[in-house]
């Protein structure tokens, strides 16, 4: 039986991708998956409309860094076989956006299974909840985690390059480090390609277009220490301002910070996008 939310907190972080998705199924967890599944590749999540689905996989593809594909479903299949074995893109995410009518506005979900058509495709992105295990082996800590908090996200002034409707600026995550942890963390980080991989920036984050960073965009304040550095990783909320930019019909993504687990290693080498659809570039 899959544990739940009522178990502690080190139980938690400790499930199986698949209990951990099943638990999210059943309801039993909401929380944010940072610091859950140690070692499994996390990912993003962003469905849209097949007609759209070429153009998007495009502007994946020119945008590497903030949105790595892992995954790719056919047109009206909630699975993804290649990501986990019964997996169910509609319910094993602790929350969803669904963006509507063109609208910047979205309302959240917890559940796809009323509004699921069949021409809808899943992207799947990986996330870089999948090397904070990697840090945290290496002894240097994540606030965010040991809190039980959602990372600080930010939309910058870097912009991506645009494929048909999609464009739009860049978003980063933070985490921040005393000089020589930052070092670490880099070069850490550099081996986990399709988790975004180096960060895009280190330091003054008004360089890249951000105020203040008590104040993020999407997740929680972040707790920054005086000696500390700010380090910041391209991040798969990204595809949210290009599907604002693009105003399709529908569009369906996560909630920032809740991921889907896969049952893939973070640490593999090589992966095959399995089933995926071979779409032209």
């Amino acid at each position: 039986m899959a544990k739940t939310q009522s178990h502690a907190a080190s139980d938690l972080r400790s499930l199986s991708p698949a209990d951990l998705r099943r638990a999210i199924r059943a309801g039993d967890f909401r929380d944010p998956t940072a610091g859950c599944a140690a070692g499994s590749l996390q990912g993003n999540l962003a469905i849209l409309p097949s007609a759209l689905a070429d153009d998007f996989l495009r502007y994946c593809l020119r945008n590497p860094k903030p949105c790595p594909v892992i995954g790719l479903s056919e047109p009206g299949d909630p699975t993804i076989p290649a990501l986990g074995r019964d997996l169910d893109i509609r319910t094993d995410i602790g929350a969803y956006r669904i963006f509507e009518g063109g609208s910047d506005g979205y309302r959240s979900v917890a559940d796809l299974g009323p509004i699921w058509r069949d021409d809808l495709v899943s992207f799947v992105l990986g996330c870089s909840f999948s090397f904070e295990a990697a840090i945290l082996r290496a002894g240097i800590a994540l606030p965010h985690i040991a809190n039980r908090c959602n990372v600080a996200m930010y939309v910058t002034s870097l912009m991506t390059q645009p494929s048909g409707p999609f464009s739009g600026p860049m978003v980063v995550s933070m985490r921040a480090f005393r000089a020589a942890d930052a070092i670490q963390a880099v070069l850490l980080s550099d081996r986990y390609r399709l988790a975004h991989g180096a960060p895009v920036h280190i330091g003054d984050p008004a360089e890249i277009g951000i105020a203040d960073l008590s104040k993020p965009d999407f997740g929680d304040a972040p707790m920054l220490q005086p000696d500390e550095i700010p380090v910041f990783w391209a991040c798969g909320v990204t595809p949210q301002m290009a599907i604002r930019t693009a105003r399709p019909d529908i569009a369906i993504t996560h909630e920032p910070g809740h991921m889907l687990v896969t049952d893939l290693s973070a640490d593999a080498a090589e992966f095959s996008l399995g089933s995926a659809r071979q779409l032209s570039t």
